[in-house]
């Protein structure tokens, strides 16, 4: 008589998939995916997002600032802000102060647009925490808050190579 086949042990996760560097990693990905994924359904990317929520907050300005703000490079910034443009979400208009520059500001379609990408992120949040209780989901935001905040001090203060 022939012994059953054996089923192969189960293998132990390898060491470094248990760091947090890589788990940081693999759940930023799958966080990009989903947030991409959410805001495509919109027809719509996460620089319209953080360009209307940087107007909604802090008001109308230069797309320079508004790059500074937004941390949205410049060369991105043009694009997001002719896309915008051109769905009637933001205005550009001459700044009275120097005619050589726009301010960008929200407009009324703009703002329910970002109601719209304000709920499907929040969705896209669910999604992504879904095996976390909401205690879980606030303990692990503030702990990575914590552990960003630390390294953009770090950053920030670095003496220049």
């Amino acid at each position: 008589m022939q012994n059953p086949p054996q089923t192969p042990p189960e293998h132990p996760a390898a060491r470094w998939e248990r760091t947090p560097s890589w788990l940081l990693n693999q759940t930023a990905h799958h966080a990009q995916r989903l947030v991409a994924d959410g805001f495509s359904s919109l027809n719509a990317r996460g620089y319209h997002y953080r360009l209307l929520a940087t107007l909604h907050d802090s008001g109308p300005a230069s797309q320079a600032e508004l790059g500074r703000r937004s941390g949205i490079h410049v060369s991105d910034m043009v694009a997001t802000v002719n896309e915008l443009t051109e769905a009637a979400l933001v205005e550009r208009t001459p700044d009275p102060a120097d005619r050589r520059r726009n301010i960008i500001s929200l407009t009324t379609e703009g703002q329910h647009r970002l109601r719209r990408l304000e709920e499907q992120l929040a969705a896209t949040q669910d999604t992504l925490l879904a095996p976390l209780s909401p205690d879980e989901r606030a303990h692990l935001t503030d702990l990575l808050a914590t552990v960003l905040d630390h390294h953009e001090q770090h950053t920030r203060t670095r003496p220049p190579h």
